[in-house]
């Protein structure tokens, strides 16, 4: 070989030679790109759809507080019962009034210990200031109310008014081992208050009359079927009176 051809031979291996060893000392990086997101901010967490907060509650749609609380707003029952089942006034009764205006230099109309008032045969009593109220036919919680709206704010501001019954009986007579006045103590049927009454003689009828103290109104109690039938055992209020005839055989 000349020296010419060694000459170009030279520099043909030294370039040869210096991409072997380039090829050898290259790294993994990843080649740049004109893409300007980062590699991270595609990446995919371990943990994909799942962060420490998201915004939402950790029960949607179910709020701490609802706004429905025990009481709604919409009455109960209580007044209900008292209107259909509560005992109710008569004429010849005694009901305790008594009023208070929280204030002891001011006075309430009747003394707030409480004041008896007998109802009257119209079935009205007479209480300072406004005069005859009806008593007869309501309950102790309809009269209280009706009493407070006749003195307020007509005479007071406001006032406190309680209404309380007495001694209140019903009659039970005829045919019963202890015929006679009963004490009125909670609500009763007529088969209880027959019990009570130490129940039939052996000549008793089990159709039995029941007469309202207020109205007078007459009822007619199947004794038999109404122990068996609860609705037709009706109930029985203070003045009531129920006659239990002799049985004819």
């Amino acid at each position: 070989m000349n020296f010419l051809s060694k000459l170009i031979l030279l520099p043909c291996a030294a370039l040869l030679a210096g991409m072997v060893l380039a090829g050898c000392s290259s790294t993994d990086e990843p080649d740049l790109s004109d893409n300007p997101t980062s590699p991270t901010a595609t990446a995919t967490p371990a943990n994909a759809g799942t962060s420490v907060n998201t915004g939402t509650p950790a029960t949607a749609g179910a709020p701490v507080n609802t706004g429905a609380s025990a009481n709604t707003g919409a009455p109960t029952d209580d007044v209900d019962q008292e209107a259909a089942g509560a005992p109710r006034f008569a004429a010849g009764e005694t009901v305790t009034v008594g009023t208070s205006t929280g204030s002891e230099e001011e006075q309430g109309p009747v003394a707030a210990g409480g004041q008896p008032y007998l109802i009257a045969e119209d079935g009205t009593i007479t209480l300072p200031l406004i005069g005859k109220v009806q008593a007869a036919g309501k309950t102790p919680g309809e009269l209280q109310d009706e009493i407070t709206k006749l003195y307020v704010p007509s005479y007071f501001i406001s006032l406190a008014v309680t209404v309380t019954a007495q001694y209140r009986v019903f009659y039970v007579g005829g045919e019963v081992i202890h015929p006679g006045p009963e004490v009125y103590t909670s609500a009763t049927t007529v088969t209880k208050a027959i019990q009570a009454a130490g129940d039939f003689t052996q000549f008793s009828s089990h159709t039995v009359w029941l007469t309202r103290g207020a109205d007078g109104t007459r009822v007619k109690v199947n004794v038999d079927k109404a122990l068996r039938d609860p609705t037709q055992d009706p109930p029985v209020f203070p003045g009531d009176q129920i006659h239990v005839p002799r049985r004819y055989f």
